[in-house]
């Protein structure tokens, strides 16, 4: 008999709805004093499907965690942020860069419970 392994996806709350601004990003750290913290950029915006974005915060050209510090737009149909430092354009829901598509930001599910903003353990694309 084959067995598969299945794994739970863990959750962790990792802000409120409150601590978001609109249409802009703010940073937040993911993980526990135990473990190792990573900076995670998230993105809040409304109206949009889903609303909320959660990618790495560390700019991979400047090596800065400046992310959450960038420029949302629309660019060909699919939101983007701007790094502030060499203005290369990541896409929201997966990552990529469209200066060059083989750089790539992890991304992570994220979700609103109530007020409370929970993101998962681990990337989408790691």
């Amino acid at each position: 008999m084959n067995q598969v392994a299945i794994t739970r996806t863990q959750w962790q709350p990792i802000c409120q709805r409150s601590d978001l601004v609109a249409n802009s990003g703010v940073c937040a750290l993911m993980g526990d004093a135990s473990s190792d913290r990573k900076s995670i950029a998230l993105f809040f915006i409304p109206g949009a499907e889903p609303q909320l974005y959660a990618i790495d915060n560390r700019d991979p050209f400047s090596n800065a965690g400046v992310i959450a510090r960038g420029i949302v737009a629309e660019v060909d149909g699919q939101l983007t942020v701007a790094s502030p430092l060499y203005k290369q354009h990541f896409r929201l829901g997966d990552g990529v860069c469209l200066e060059d598509e083989t750089v790539k930001l992890d991304t992570y599910p994220i979700a609103f419970d109530g007020d409370t903003v929970l993101i998962t353990t681990g990337s989408e694309n790691s």
